[in-house]
């Protein structure tokens, strides 16, 4: 399906009553994931185990062929759950990209603040609706270029494409497609390597 995708939706997650501070989100307890969003703190426990096959998937086929890059286009830098710092905003992707000629040497730092050229966010029932909504109105406004969104109860890849403050959906493509997709699309992608197997009930 193609076409524009116009961005919105609720936050989702724990909000302080006056606006978050950077300490409030370094004073969460270990294993929680958390962002400030709109003077807002959004903490979320760590994902479920499809969530988090999916994001290592992901990871896993895009890093040999555009991370290391010997046999390959190459040219990235690829970071799992990176810090984002977009203005007053703090939001944490799956994962996300940079192009080398924008940032030639990956920096020792706790947190980015250069805006990536590519994030992918892997859907969970909990978060899917801040995902589609204000996350990606954040990402487009600071000059992501792509975005995708990977939802692993529909076994699906949801591909978009930074037009001014929309987003351009580029392709939906679900179950075991071995695809193309924007801004990797040297590479053939085997959908299928991004979902567990069903198990069978008892």
């Amino acid at each position: 399906m193609m076409g524009e995708w116009g961005v919105g939706g609720q936050q989702m997650g724990q909000d302080t009553k006056r606006p978050a501070t950077y300490a409030d989100l370094e004073a969460l307890p270990e294993g929680t994931v958390g962002q400030l969003i709109d003077g807002m703190l959004i903490a979320a426990p760590r994902p479920a185990s499809p969530h988090a096959v999916a994001a290592s998937a992901v990871s896993g086929l895009l890093w040999p062929a555009f991370q290391v890059g010997r046999r390959s286009p190459g040219g990235w830098w690829l970071v799992n759950e990176p810090e984002l710092h977009l203005g007053d905003d703090v939001l944490v992707p799956d994962i996300a990209g940079w192009r080398r000629e924008r940032l030639p040497q990956m920096p020792r730092v706790p947190h980015f603040i250069l805006a990536p050229d590519w994030v992918c966010d892997v859907l969970s029932p909990s978060t899917a609706r801040l995902d589609r909504g204000r996350k990606s109105e954040l990402y487009a406004r600071a000059g992501v270029g792509h975005l995708w969104l990977v939802d692993p109860e529909a076994r699906a890849l949801e591909v978009f494409q930074r037009d001014a403050a929309r987003w351009l959906a580029r392709g939906v493509y679900s179950g075991e497609q071995q695809v193309r997709a924007e801004p990797f699309d040297s590479l053939l992608l085997d959908l299928g390597a991004l979902w567990p197997p069903e198990l069978d009930a008892p």
